[in-house]
């Protein structure tokens, strides 16, 4: 007979997360906490996951976020009840649009007014009340639900942690009221289950593959669409080998996680221009392959999605063409497909054109960034081409708005990645943080623009970064707007006013706080720069900060206005 004893629904939730293989809890505590914190208290800390607070709700979010892109590992994020929820709810739809698990958990305002252990006893419990407190996250996560008995919690976190990790990946909610929690449960040892078996990718259809394969050996301008890999980087080796074989062009428009390293023969760059003139786009597992209005692909070409969900069908409107739909595991379908087609004549004629046009492009790219090199103030090619100098083989770079990947060389795959489409400011600079975390001693970067450093809640990402000791460097492209916004209005207004004019309203940001002030509140190394010639020296030295003292570095760079990015 298994033994068992009491334990509290907080004791029983906290185990069972470290038992599904969850690392951190990145908290934002509330006073719906208590049982949360009395069983941190109670409990040996070996078995539940290493609990770190976080002074804001959407830098927990985007912690667990950046923690997962480096590890592959699923985390998880409590915050407090409804004003906490709303908080983190920004987070909570990046790491949707990016199909990122995370156990996303909030407190729920006691239910009951008396009677019970864990009832109401302040007037805020009153007053955070809702009717759907849910509905702020609803329809971002895959699943949710709000635990009613204390002998639910291991079932409700095995059974979320499987769902999140199920393809299309993405967060799940559960909503925590203080009763549950509170309240006792008799508990056998055998309810806290190890973690749950790793799911099995999703195969793809035979007939779909190798009708692919014919589409592949036919085609004369083969392209290959690809805008995120896994966490391991073997989709980068897959698809490096099966465009390399058949002479496929690939390329990363839009890039949330750069596949392949710079130097590969077959990458074509990362603008949207991989539909020009091609006969076969095969898209992999990309939301935004191109823009329609754009870069649509000409009437001859064939053009096939594959993908867990190759239609996004969470995506409300996305009318892309579609000759073939492959629902599969992007990697599976890759190798698939590699041992069905056969190599035709014209691939080696096509991987040498390739290989010629890769090189003259880096190098064209090169040449653009050093005659910037002196430029006051400095250019955002400049910039990536100087940081690019300093990675090593294990640095990787966070970007929101930030750097240009073709004026960089990536060793390999997830050195580079951007913030999603579809999501809100200030994510770049805490999920570096989350990946400092997870790789210590490991050279992280954070870039972005100078309204996306505000948004990130600088002074929360600082003191995170003191109190846990993650010296990242952060570099902030500073040109005192929203230059985003900017280049929105010019695009859309072209032969208008906003397009001829010095100042388009709404999108300045002058006078801009002094940005290495608010790093040095929490003793960080920082500097504001107005000369690019001055920029690899600076970088040298950070890097020297970095790993001799530990210590965060902020570089404020005065950044030139573009047109283009």
């Amino acid at each position: 007979m298994s033994k068992q004893n009491e334990k509290t629904g907080a004791e029983a939730l906290l185990e069972s997360m470290k038992a599904a293989g969850i690392d951190y809890l990145f908290a934002n505590a509330g006073t719906d906490f208590p049982p949360i914190i009395e069983a941190l208290m109670r409990l040996d800390p070996s078995r539940v996951p290493v609990p770190v607070t976080i002074p804001h709700e959407t830098a927990a979010v985007a912690m667990a976020h950046g923690a997962y892109l480096v590890s592959g590992r699923t985390q998880a994020v409590m915050v407090h009840v409804n004003v906490g929820l709303a908080n983190a709810t920004m987070g909570v739809i990046n790491a949707a649009s990016d199909n990122i698990p995370i156990l996303v958990m909030s407190g729920r305002t006691p239910i009951t007014e008396s009677g019970r252990k864990g009832s109401r006893m302040t007037p805020i419990q009153y007053g955070q009340e809702m009717f759907d407190q849910t509905s702020l996250v609803r329809d971002a996560v895959k699943y949710n639900y709000e635990m009613r008995y204390p002998e639910q919690a291991s079932p409700l976190v095995a059974r979320a942690v499987a769902i999140a990790n199920s393809e299309p990946k993405g967060p799940v909610y559960l909503s925590l009221p203080k009763e549950p929690l509170s309240d006792t449960a008799a508990v056998h040892s055998s309810d806290v289950k190890p973690q749950p078996p790793a799911m099995t990718p999703s195969q793809p259809d035979p007939t779909a593959i190798a009708r692919l394969a014919q589409m592949l050996e036919s085609a004369r301008h083969p392209v290959i669409i690809c805008q995120r890999g896994d966490a391991e980087g073997k989709l980068s080796f897959a698809l490096s080998e099966l465009a390399s074989t058949h002479g496929i062009a690939v390329f990363e428009p839009f890039s949330l996680r750069n596949v392949l390293a710079s130097k590969d023969p077959v990458l074509q760059g990362y603008a949207p221009s991989g539909t020009d003139g091609a006969d076969l786009i095969i898209v992999i597992d990309s939301d935004t392959p191109w823009i329609e209005a754009t870069n649509a692909p000409g009437s001859q070409a064939q053009v096939v999605h594959i993908g867990p969900d190759p239609h996004f069908s969470r995506m409300p409107v996305r009318g892309y063409r579609t000759d073939l739909a492959i629902a599969s595991d992007p990697l599976a379908a890759v190798l698939a497909l590699q041992g069905a087609a056969c190599p035709t004549e014209a691939a080696t004629s096509r991987l040498n054109q390739l290989t010629k046009a890769a090189k003259h492009r880096r190098d064209t790219a090169r040449a653009r960034s050093a005659s910037c090199s002196a430029s006051n103030p400095m250019t955002a090619e400049w910039i990536s081409a100087c940081v690019s100098d300093i990675m090593d083989q294990d640095a990787v770079v966070f970007s929101e708005l930030g750097l240009l990947p073709s004026y960089m060389d990536l060793h390999g795959p997830n050195r580079f990645f951007n913030n999603v489409h579809a999501g809100g400011l200030g994510w770049a600079m805490p999920a570096a943080l989350g990946a400092q975390l997870m790789r210590p001693g490991k050279l992280t970067i954070a870039a972005m623009g100078d309204g996306s450093y505000i948004f990130a809640n600088p002074v929360a990402c600082h003191q995170i970064a003191e109190a846990l000791e993650l010296p990242i460097l952060t570099i902030v492209k500073n040109n005192e707007m929203w230059n985003a916004v900017r280049r929105s209005v010019i695009n859309g207004y072209r032969d208008e006013l906003s397009a001829h004019s010095d100042t388009v309203p709404l999108t300045s940001l002058k006078p801009v706080p002094d940005f290495a002030t608010v790093a040095k509140a929490s003793r960080a190394h920082a500097i504001r720069l107005e000369n690019g010639a001055d920029l690899p020296a600076a970088l040298k030295h950070a890097i020297d900060i970095i790993r001799n003292e530990r210590r965060q570095v902020l570089l404020d760079l005065s950044c030139a206005v573009s047109d283009t990015h």
